[in-house]
């Protein structure tokens, strides 16, 4: 399933972790203020850098409820951001 298409997504192809971390922050908070629940984060597969920052900063953010790799797509993660927080 092409997620990106269905839910706002973020494309950190081609940046670095630390713009990475800022930009997918910003785009969580953006999407927390637009009420949106379900977010797709593309990150490409390459050597894991982008999406291990990702799922960092994922794994510690309170207001995520869960997040996984898409299995039809292993370079896109999808969030789900905690109902309380909408």
């Amino acid at each position: 399933m092409n997620y990106e298409k269905i839910y706002p997504s973020l494309d950190l192809h081609g940046e670095y972790s630390f713009s990475a971390k800022y930009l997918t922050e910003e785009f969580i908070n953006d999407n927390i203020h637009l009420k949106n629940k379900k977010l797709c984060i593309i990150h490409g597969i390459g050597q894991g850098i982008l999406k291990n920052t990702v799922h960092e900063i994922l794994k510690h953010d309170k207001r995520i409820k869960s997040f996984y790799v898409d299995f039809m797509n292993p370079g896109c993660t999808l969030v789900e951001i905690k109902e309380e927080y909408l």
